[in-house]
């Protein structure tokens, strides 16, 4: 390992990362700053440089009310849009979890656990898994120098709000906004399965989740309570209306007839590509409204895709980032988007056509939230 030197009294002290080019950041032990870079880069394929800080002895993680918030963790500082971080070293560093490879030569995975549970990512794949459920890294791990490195944003989004368990992301007040997708003219997907459409089947599932969220306390407002079309922008209007505390759009999926599963969305951080884009220019340096909400619309992302998984016992599609969703990018409250399974795929268009499945979605969510 190479010693950090001070250059001038100009230059920030190196970060523990893995970088393309040294990078020079501060290592204070704030959080990370909130204005990421205006471009990220993509990951490079050349060898790269492997630059660690001196390292404290290593914090004993206990159980949760030892882990520090978000905001205090010991990560980076403004740092540069192609900052890597060398997980083993931040994790000797900070305290915050236990790194391990697991069994097996290739693919090469490891796993980050401690008292959140255990995350599991594989080099070289977007996809990682939080206590057996899927959720997508917008740049996949790599290995450098035999470093297993994360780039510092999927760190600061994804990684650390489930090992710090979502802490401070929780809403109290109880009025909801359910937003069953498409209407009228608008029909959405066409089901396999006899002449019925998206519009049909989401407008029951919101429905059936309003009475349940009633007996529960909620106050919900539906964007549409019959099949009419409603512009995407009024829907988002309606929210801020109702001045909603939360914000769920409901909807069904579409693709190869080979396709299935559930598929959680929430929208994208700034600095970071998404996940699916469909053709939207999708520009990781536009801020949205929404991205005020970014840990909030993760954590109640990552509960609701769990809830929905368990109650259906459906395929897992993961979690997901996304800025293309009109109804999601303007909301100033916690937004989420839940596809709850492919009308294009024989199987599932026929469990979505029962009342019996759609009542284990509505529940689903229901029980996913307080």
């Amino acid at each position: 390992m190479r010693r950090i030197q001070i250059l001038s009294a100009s230059l920030l002290l190196t970060l523990a990362g893995c970088s393309s080019t040294p990078k020079f950041t501060m290592w204070d032990g704030g959080g990370m700053d909130s204005a990421p870079p205006q471009k990220p880069t993509q990951p490079s394929t050349q060898t790269n440089r492997v630059v660690v800080p001196p390292t404290p002895p290593p914090k004993a993680v206990t159980n949760a009310s030892t882990i520090p918030a978000i905001s205090t963790a010991p990560v980076v500082s403004s740092p540069s849009s192609d900052t890597w971080i060398a997980l083993g070293i931040w994790c000797r560093t900070t305290g915050l979890a236990k790194l391990t490879q697991l069994p097996g030569e290739k693919p090469i995975s490891y796993q980050l656990e401690n008292a959140a549970g255990k995350i599991e990512f594989t080099i070289g794949s977007q996809v990682a898994r939080w206590n057996g459920m899927n959720f997508m890294l917008s740049f996949a791990p790599r290995l450098t120098e035999h470093h297993p490195c994360v780039h510092h944003l999927d760190l600061e989004k994804s990684l650390l709000p489930i090992l710090n368990q979502c802490a401070g992301a929780a809403f109290t007040n109880k009025t909801i906004v359910l937003d069953p997708g498409h209407g009228g003219e608008q029909t959405g997907t066409r089901s396999v399965i006899g002449n019925h459409f998206e519009k049909e089947y989401t407008l029951d599932w919101a429905l059936r989740l309003q009475k349940i969220l009633v007996n529960k306390g909620w106050k919900v407002i539906l964007t549409r309570s019959n099949d009419f079309d409603v512009a995407l922008s009024n829907r988002v209007a309606l929210a801020e209306r109702s001045a909603a505390d939360v914000f769920i759009s409901l909807h069904f999926n579409s693709a190869g007839s080979e396709q299935s599963g559930l598929e959680t969305y929430c929208v994208t951080p700034l600095g970071l590509p998404s996940n699916l884009t469909r053709d939207y220019p999708d520009d990781p340096a536009r801020i949205v409204p929404n991205n005020a909400f970014d840990l909030s619309n993760f954590c109640l992302a990552l509960k609701l895709h769990r809830s929905i998984l368990k109650e259906t016992k459906e395929s897992d599609r993961s979690v997901r980032r996304a800025r293309f969703m009109t109804v999601l990018r303007g909301q100033n409250r916690p937004a989420v988007l839940i596809e709850g399974g492919y009308l294009s795929n024989r199987k599932e268009a026929g469990l979505i056509a029962t009342g019996e499945y759609r009542q284990k979605l509505a529940q689903a969510v229901a029980d996913a939230l307080p």
